[in-house]
C-alpha cells in the first residue's frame, strides 16, 4: 500500500535578523536566501523546496514584519502579510536570546487575525540555558494559542529533524509541485544578483544601509569556455556610497567581486566571469518606478 504524500507552503515570518535565511538555507541543503548581521536584507519572497520520500515542502520566506519607514518598506510588509493568507502552515520564528518584545507584540497582532496552523520556533537556543527557555515558552503560551512550539537551532542544526516531522503532519495530502532536484523556485539570476547584494552588504557594513540594490544587466552562458559571464549593477542611492562601494583603487569592488563569484560558481556548477558596476539613483526606495525596474513588483502579490 502506497504511503500517503503530503504537501503544502509553509510561510516563515519573524522579525528581522532571528535566523529565517539560516533556517532556510539549512533545510534545503544549499545557499538560496541572502544571510547578514542586517535587519531587513531579505526583500522579496524566497520560496526554497524541500523533497523527501513521503513530502514536500515549500518554505516561504518573507521580509521581516516590522513598521514600515519608505515606499520599500510599505512594499516589504506587504509581501509578509500576504504571504500568511496563501499557506499551509505559519511559523513564527523569535530569537531566544531576545525574549518577546514590541516587534513581537507587533507580529502576533497581525496573527490574531491569520486562521492558518501558527507554530513558534524559538531560534538560537544555543545562546541561552535551558531555565531561561522554558520561562520563555511559557510566556509565549500566554500571548497566543500557538499548535506547536518548537526550539532550534539553525545554525547548529539542532532539533531541525523534529520540526520537519511535526510540520509534515499538519500538511494536507498533495501533489508534489516541483522536481525533486529543485531547491528553489527563483530565477538563476535573482540568486545570482542577492548572493552580489549580500557580499556588498557584509563587506561594507554600517556605511551602506539597506539602500543598496542589484541588478543583472546580462547573464549568458559560453559553452565553448564553459564560463557564465555576469554583468551587474549595483545601486546606491548617494555619491559617498558608490565611493565606499568601489573603493580604494577599486579595491572593495574587486573584493565583492572575488566572494560573489565564488558563491555564484557553486550555484551554477561552472566558471563565471563577473563584470560589477556601481550607479547612484537618488532616493530609489520612494519611487515606483525604480522599485520596478530593480524586481519588487507590487502587482504579483
Amino acid at each position: 500500500m502506497n504511503k500517503e504524500f503530503k504537501s503544502g507552503f509553509i510561510s516563515i515570518i519573524g522579525r528581522p535578523n532571528v535566523g529565517k535565511s539560516t533556517f532556510l538555507n539549512r533545510v534545503v541543503g544549499q545557499k538560496i536566501a541572502i544571510m547578514s548581521d542586517k535587519p531587513q536584507t531579505t526583500r522579496n519572497k524566497v520560496q526554497g523546496v524541500l523533497t523527501q520520500d513521503d513530502a514536500q515542502l515549500v518554505f516561504i520566506d518573507t521580509p521581516g514584519i516590522h513598521k514600515p519607514k519608505h515606499r520599500l518598506g510599505d512594499f516589504m510588509m506587504k509581501v509578509a502579510q500576504n504571504t500568511l493568507k496563501e499557506v499551509d502552515l505559519v511559523l513564527f520564528m523569535v530569537n531566544a536570546e531576545e525574549g518577546y518584545g514590541k516587534g513581537e507584540e507587533f507580529i502576533i497582532e497581525k496573527l490574531q487575525s491569520v486562521k492558518t496552523p501558527v507554530f513558534l520556533i524559538i531560534n538560537k537556543i544555543d545562546l541561552i540555558h535551558p531555565d531561561q527557555l522554558l520561562e520563555l515558552i511559557d510566556g509565549y503560551k500566554e500571548k497566543f494559542d500557538f499548535k506547536e512550539i518548537v526550539p532550534i537551532s539553525a545554525l547548529e542544526g539542532n532539533n531541525i529533524e523534529t520540526l520537519l516531522e511535526q510540520i509534515k503532519a499538519y500538511l494536507p495530502e498533495g501533489p508534489q509541485y516541483y522536481p525533486s532536484d529543485q531547491v528553489t523556485d527563483h530565477p538563476e539570476r535573482f540568486i545570482v544578483s542577492e548572493l552580489i547584494r549580500e557580499k556588498a552588504l557584509h563587506l561594507t557594513r554600517e556605511e551602506i544601509p539597506h539602500s543598496l540594490a542589484v541588478v543583472i544587466e546580462k547573464m549568458e552562458r559560453h559553452s565553448e569556455k564553459d564560463q557564465v559571464h555576469v554583468m551587474a549593477t549595483i545601486i546606491v542611492e548617494r555619491a559617498s556610497q558608490k565611493g565606499i562601494i568601489i573603493g580604494k583603487q577599486g579595491s572593495m569592488l574587486k573584493e565583492i567581486g572575488k566572494r560573489a563569484r565564488l558563491d555564484i560558481e557553486n550555484l551554477l556548477g561552472s566558471k563565471v566571469f563577473l563584470e560589477l558596476w556601481v550607479k547612484v539613483q537618488k532616493d530609489w526606495r520612494n519611487r515606483a518606478s525604480h522599485l520596478r525596474d530593480y524586481g519588487f513588483r507590487e502587482d504579483e502579490y
